[in-house]
């Protein structure tokens, strides 16, 4: 791929999109260029050099394609680099392994749990978009003990300042001290939604840790450990999320 191509041409190839249903995804402002958002399906785009981006995530070429699952310790931002050099998940992967990959989703600084990085835009796509529904189950340490009606409130959805949560899911799971420790199941991820979840009833975070992606757990591994995922489950994370195998 020496040659520019139209951008929908680009996105489809990628995987991410039927040609149309890239027209959309640019129309709707969704697309960048090097940093720029486009919104011409017309525009060309040299596969070599430029940077694409479909809500923030990178879209490459078809490739080989690699998958590791990470413990992410407190004090890390889920980001490839930082500007200010402060310490990224990256950090955390060796030099040979971490060239092209990138974090699925984000989690805060001082969130723990499960993080998926790679090098497929097209998964990361997918699993990161509220409309495929791709389960993410967290522990949440909370200050007070919220009330069977708090729990279906978060069941009917919650409004924060950018709109309704979608319908979540939640369990408490221990309490003690006056604290509870909830397990929340969500299919979307607004940026800090659970913590402002919480807030909005009346409940402060105090810790955060995603337990489950899919049926993917952090069974086995340490803070900072990370693992290949196996054939077999890349395999069932591509079915869950509509893709050929």
């Amino acid at each position: 791929m020496n040659t520019l191509i139209r951008l929908q041409k680009y996105l489809a190839s990628a995987g991410l999109a039927s040609r149309r249903g890239a027209e959309k995804l640019i129309a709707a402002g969704r697309v960048k260029i090097n940093g720029a958002t486009v919104t011409k399906a017309g525009t060309k785009v040299n596969p070599r050099r430029d940077k694409v981006e479909v809500d923030g995530l990178p879209v490459k070429p078809a490739g080989e394609k690699k998958y590791y699952l990470l413990y992410k310790p407190a004090g890390f931002l889920t980001t490839v680099k930082d500007p200010f050099g402060r310490p990224t998940v990256m950090d955390l992967l060796p030099r040979k392994i971490k060239k092209g990959l990138f974090p699925v989703g984000r989690l805060d600084k001082d969130t723990t749990g499960l993080l998926l990085l790679t090098n497929d835009g097209e998964m990361a796509f997918r699993l990161t978009h509220p409309r495929f529904e791709i389960k993410k189950e967290y522990l949440v340490l909370v200050r007070g003990v919220p009330t069977a009606d708090d729990l279906q409130k978060i069941s009917r959805g919650i409004l924060l300042e950018d709109g309704k949560t979608a319908p979540a899911k939640a369990k408490i799971v221990t309490v003690q001290q006056g604290k509870a420790s909830l397990l929340l199941t969500l299919h979307e991820g607004k940026k800090r939604q659970i913590k402002r979840m919480c807030s909005a009833l009346g409940y402060p975070a105090l810790s955060l840790k995603r337990v489950s992606l899919a049926f993917l757990t952090l069974q086995g591994l340490q803070p900072a450990a990370y693992r290949v995922l196996t054939t077999a489950e890349i395999r069932k994370l591509s079915f869950l999320a509509g893709l050929k195998e």
